[in-house]
């Protein structure tokens, strides 16, 4: 069964938030730096819905380089 994650990220100096649909947090962060190489992992947590609603982070797809 598949959850969803919200994965912090730091880009050269930038903080962004993605969501990912995983298995588990390290599968979430894998998929995360496969597709970021660049990218620093700074948290992975559960997607929390009402917290971000306020704040709608990006999914792993909307990511542009």
């Amino acid at each position: 069964m598949q959850s969803q994650f919200t994965v912090g990220i730091s880009v050269s100096g930038k903080g962004e938030r993605l969501v990912v649909r995983a298995e588990d947090a390290l599968i979430a962060a894998l998929k995360v730096k496969a597709e970021r190489p660049d990218a620093v992992i700074t948290y992975v947590r559960r997607l929390n819905r009402r917290g971000d609603a306020r704040h709608p982070p990006h999914r792993l797809s909307d990511v542009r380089n």
